[in-house]
């Protein structure tokens, strides 16, 4: 059974870019741990990826994502738990490679699941209204990051 493109509504679409991006973050941090980059190079990394998008990202989907289905529904209820640990690890004050990767493997199962089952649930629940405001509530991210440690071969 292959796996097939999600096609998402137009409006939800900016947020699964996102998502795409954040898993880009999840192979760089991966990736420089792999090729023994020093730590605090992928760390400068990921503090400014959470500060730069990530937090941001998470404010929108709780702000004008999660009301739709409710902040007592099972799934985003999942959702504002992974992004609390997220929000736990990424304000840790002892950053080394096991962090980096808890980091790393907890952002990919939160993505995967957004964007496997929450999105598909708020499109099938979600009127052209709702949409619209998501909508207005979304950006495009542009990666500045000069340090390109991932590009690196040791």
């Amino acid at each position: 059974m292959e796996n097939k493109p999600i096609k998402r509504h137009p409006n939800m679409q900016p947020l699964s870019r996102e998502h795409h991006t954040g898993l880009l973050f999840c192979w760089k941090i991966r990736t420089g741990i792999k090729q023994h980059v020093a730590l605090s190079r992928i760390t400068d990394y990921a503090k400014w990826f959470w500060g730069a998008h990530l937090l941001q990202h998470f404010e929108t989907e709780e702000a004008f994502l999660f009301p739709i289905l409710g902040n007592n529904n099972t799934l985003v209820a999942q959702a504002l738990l992974e992004h609390n640990q997220l929000k736990q690890k990424f304000n840790d004050s002892n950053w080394d490679e096991n962090l980096l990767a808890s980091i790393a493997d907890l952002l990919e199962q939160h993505i995967r699941f957004e964007e496997r089952v929450l999105f598909n649930e708020i499109e099938n629940v979600a009127n052209e209204s709702q949409m619209r405001v998501l909508s207005e509530h979304t950006h495009d991210f542009c990666e500045t990051w000069p340090d390109e440690f991932w590009k690196e071969k040791h």
